[in-house]
Parts: structure tokens; sequence; C-alpha cells
């Protein structure tokens, strides 16, 4: 699999992540993002999480008033197939390297965007780890970093191999 870049964002606690043009990427996420609940976002496991452009785009279709960096991730992607992410995965982001190590389980701040969002992108099937519902990975994958460096705007994302 190999994709793009669409956006890098960072906030300084929740969502929505604003777009900023590059980011210098530690083994805890991009240098000055914050999380409003370490205790559930973060961390070495959960550096970064990735979100693919195309499930954006599906749930403004819906009426959902999102754009990217509104569900809170990291990194926008175009090109990767959500439905084909899996934990182990490590892919390049420009000079980074990653692991995929978690599917986000959405949390009540998604609820600006309506309630019901949650139910858009995750579901019993996902929050039990099997990839064959349609709703997987589209809540974003957390990853872990593995290499340090800068990510900006129109990277290439590409598949390394698969750990697991």
């Amino acid at each position: 699999m190999t994709g793009s870049i669409v956006q890098v964002n960072i906030s300084h606690g929740g969502v929505p992540k604003l777009p900023i043009a590059e980011g210098r990427v530690s083994s805890l996420g991009i240098e000055g993002d914050w999380h409003n609940n370490p205790r559930f976002h973060g961390g070495p496991t959960r550096a970064l999480l990735l979100i693919c452009s195309e499930v954006i785009e599906a749930l403004i279709a819906k009426g959902y008033p999102l754009f990217y960096g509104a569900l809170g991730e990291n990194i926008t992607t175009r090109g990767i197939d959500h439905r084909q992410m899996r934990t182990g995965q490590r892919y390049r982001l420009g000079e980074v390297m990653i692991e995929l190590t978690k599917v986000r389980g959405p949390c009540a701040a998604l609820d600006v965007y309506g309630p019901a969002i949650k139910q858009e992108i995750y579901d019993r099937q996902v929050k039990a780890e099997d990839p064959s519902t349609p709703r997987w990975a589209m809540s974003g994958f957390y990853a872990s970093v593995s290499r340090t460096g800068m990510v900006r705007q129109n990277d290439i994302i590409a598949l390394v191999d698969q750990v697991v």
C-alpha cells in the first residue's frame, strides 16, 4: 500500500487538531501536540493517530460537519485503504517509521459533530478486532514511532512490512 500525507495536525488538547506545514515526530508524537486525557491518548503506543481522508470525505457526504483534523488525527492520509490496515504493519511516512498498534476507540469528544458519528465509525466488530466489518479503522489507527524525523504534507506513505 502506498499513499500520501494530505495534512499534518496538532492541537493544544482535544479536537479539532489544526494543520501545520510540517512536524517533527518524536517517540511520543508530533512536537507541540497535546492531549486532554493522556490516560487514553498519546504515549509511546499511541504516539500518532492516522485517519484516511476518504473516511472523512464519506462522513462529510453523509452530512457530518467535518474537515481534516476534526476527528483528532495527527496524520490525514490519502490512498491508504483503512480496511487493509492491521496492527503490526510498519509504514514509512516521509523520514519517519511507524508501526500500527491499535484501532482507536472513539470518545465523547467526537459528539460535537453529532452523537451518531461514533456508530458510523466504530462497532462491536471493530472493538472485537474483527477487520471484516466495513467500519474497520474508520475511527483511525494509533501508531508507535520507531524512527523519528520530519513529516510534511504530500510526503509519501508506504507500507514497509507486517510485523505480526
